[in-house]
C-alpha cells in the first residue's frame, strides 16, 4: 500500500465512500511504479547487456530494436539521475547490472527515503532549488569525466527534474534562480511550461547541456513518462533536460514580461537573458541529434500513462461507472478546479445528469497555486480538496480528493521553517460532512484556503494523505457519486 494512513482516512465522515475513495487512490499511485518496466527495458543474459523494448520506444524513433552488447568490452557502466521518486528506477537498474554496475549519482527530493545500496543519492530542494541540489549536479559533473566509447551512460529523469538538476550559468548566483523560481512559480502562479524556458536558459546543465558531456558514451536516456513522438521530443520539449531544448532566450524574456516579473526578478537574471550567448544556449534538435543516443519511455501507454486506467478500472469494480472528464487539467488554480468539479458532482447528484449516479469523474494534470508573498504549508492537491470541502457540504453522497502521483504534495515546509512535525502530505479527501467536522474541531477552512495553508487544516481533521514515494506523473483527481436511491 502507497497509502500509509488509510485507517485515519476511512475513520470518520462517509466511511463507505471514502474506503472507496482509497481503493482508487491507491490504484492509481501504485501503477506509477517505473521499477518492474525498467527491470524489463534493461537486462543482463548470458554476459551480455540487452536493452530495449518496442514498446517504450518514441514513435517515429529513427533507430529501433534491441541493443545488445557485449560486456567484456564494456569499460564502464555509470547510471545519472534527476527527479522526484526516481530512485525506483534507479533501484532497478541496480538490480539489473548487478555487479557491473560500476558508478552513479541521483538527485531525489528532500524528504524521500534513500532507497539505493550501489548508486550515490542527494536529497535537494522543490520546488525552489538549494545548495545540495547544486552539489549532486557537480558531482554528476566529475562522473562524466573521462568518458570513452566504451562506456555505457543510464540517464533517468522525470518530473520534478527542473528544479532537483540545477547548476547556474556564470553571472547568476543559486539565490538568483531561487528568487526567479520563487517569484514565477510561488508568487505569480505560473506553470512549468512558462517557467522552464526561463530556468532551462540560466543553467549550466538543463536544456540538454548535460548531453554534452556524455559523449562519446554509449548513452540510454530513461524518461519516466510515456514514450511519447519523437518528433516532439525533438522538438517541442521544455522539461526533460537529458534532450533538446524546444525552447528560446526569446521565449524566456517574454514570459517574464507575461507573468509581470520582468522588473522583479534579479538584475543579474534580466542581464544574462538580454544577452543571448549563443555559447550558452542549450541544446537544440540538430546538434542532439548528432549524439546518437537512444530514448526509452518507462511508462508506455494511454496519455498519462497506467495511473488513470488503473484507477478508473478499480472504480467499475467498485460499482462506479468511470468518466474521465480531462486528462491535462493544467495552468489552472486549484481552488477553481474544485469548484468546477464539485459543481459537476452536485448537479449529477440532484438531476442524474450529465452522468447517473453511481459514478467516479477522473481528472488528472499539474494545477497550480498563486500564493503571493504570504503563504502557509500547502500544496495544489490539497487546497483543491479543501475549496472542494466548502462546495460539497451537506452532500451525503459526494467524496472528492486529489494527490500528486509522486507522493508529496508541494514544497511541505520547505518555506516554513520550523514545522517540521507536520508531514508533506500527497493530497487529500473530503466529503460533504468535513465542514460540519472542521467546525466542532475548530478549524477555519476559510481562513486556511485564504492563507494557503492547507496542510495543518487536513492535517488535524484527518483528511491528509500520508503516501509513500513514488515517481510524479502529476495529479489523480476524483469526485465520487454514490448512489442516490
Amino acid at each position: 500500500m502507497r497509502i500509509t494512513n488509510a485507517a485515519s482516512l476511512t475513520s470518520h465522515g462517509n466511511i463507505a465512500g471514502r474506503k472507496a475513495m482509497v481503493a482508487i487512490l491507491e490504484a492509481g499511485l501504485h501503477a506509477a511504479d517505473p521499477y518492474w518496466n525498467t527491470r524489463e527495458l534493461v537486462r543482463i543474459d548470458n554476459g551480455r547487456l540487452i536493452v530495449g523494448g518496442s514498446r517504450f520506444e518514441p514513435e517515429g524513433s529513427p533507430v529501433t530494436g534491441e541493443e545488445v552488447i557485449n560486456l567484456a568490452r564494456v569499460r564502464r557502466i555509470v547510471v545519472l539521475g534527476a527527479g522526484k521518486g526516481l530512485q525506483r528506477v534507479a533501484k532497478a537498474l541496480e538490480d539489473a547490472l548487478g555487479n557491473h554496475l560500476t558508478a552513479g549519482h541521483v538527485i531525489d527530493k528532500k524528504g524521500y527515503p534513500v532507497i539505493l545500496e550501489r548508486l550515490e543519492v542527494t536529497l535537494g530542494g522543490h520546488p525552489v532549488p538549494d545548495d545540495d541540489c547544486v552539489r549532486g549536479c557537480q558531482r554528476i559533473l566529475e562522473l562524466t569525466r573521462d568518458l570513452t566509447k566504451d562506456d555505457i551512460v543510464f540517464t533517468c529523469i522525470g518530473n520534478g527534474v527542473s528544479a532537483l538538476l540545477t547548476l547556474p550559468v556564470p553571472g547568476v548566483t543559486l539565490e538568483d534562480v531561487k528568487t526567479t523560481t520563487r517569484i514565477m512559480q510561488i508568487e505569480h502562479g505560473a506553470p512549468t511550461p512558462d517557467l522552464n524556458p526561463i530556468r532551462n536558459h540560466l543553467d549550466m546543465l538543463k536544456g540538454g547541456r548535460i548531453s554534452r558531456h556524455l559523449q562519446p558514451a554509449r548513452v540510454f536516456h530513461l524518461i519516466a513518462i510515456e514514450p511519447g513522438s519523437y518528433r516532439e521530443l525533438m522538438h517541442e520539449n521544455f522539461w526533460l533536460h537529458t534532450l533538446p531544448d524546444g525552447t528560446t532566450y526569446d521565449q524566456a524574456i517574454d514570459n517574464l514580461h507575461k507573468w509581470g516579473a520582468w522588473d522583479e526578478v534579479p538584475s543579474s537574471v534580466r542581464e544574462f537573458l538580454s544577452r543571448r550567448d549563443p555559447a550558452l544556449d542549450s541544446v537544440k534538435a540538430e546538434e542532439y541529434e548528432g549524439f546518437s543516443h537512444r530514448i526509452f519511455g518507462l511508462m508506455p501507454g494511454p496519455r498519462q500513462t497506467a495511473k488513470l486506467p488503473a484507477a478508473m478500472r478499480t472504480a467499475e469494480e467498485l460499482g462506479f461507472r468511470p468518466y474521465l472528464l480531462g486528462e491535462e487539467v493544467s495552468a489552472i488554480e486549484a481552488s477553481h478546479a474544485a469548484v468546477y468539479l464539485a459543481e459537476i458532482a452536485k448537479t449529477v447528484e440532484r438531476r442524474g445528469q450529465p452522468f447517473g449516479p453511481p459514478c467516479a469523474l477522473f481528472t488528472s494534470g499539474e494545477m497550480v497555486v498563486t500564493v503571493g508573498k504570504g503563504g502557509g504549508i500547502g500544496g495544489r492537491n490539497q487546497e483543491f480538496a479543501l475549496a472542494a470541502a466548502q462546495r460539497i457540504t451537506g452532500s451525503a453522497h459526494i467524496i472528492m480528493a486529489s494527490v500528486d502521483t509522486d507522493g508529496t504534495d508541494g514544497p511541505g515546509t520547505q518555506f516554513v521553517p520550523g514545522e517540521d512535525s507536520i508531514p508533506c502530505l500527497a493530497g487529500g479527501i473530503v466529503d460533504g460532512l468535513t465542514l460540519q467536522e472542521a467546525s466542532a474541531a475548530g478549524v477555519d477552512i476559510v481562513d486556511a484556503l485564504k492563507r494557503h495553508d492547507a496542510t495543518p487544516a487536513l492535517w488535524r481533521l484527518h483528511n491528509g494523505i500520508l503516501a509513500e514515494p513514488g515517481i510524479s506523473l502529476n495529479d489523480l483527481t476524483v469526485a465520487l457519486i454514490t448512489s442516490t436511491s
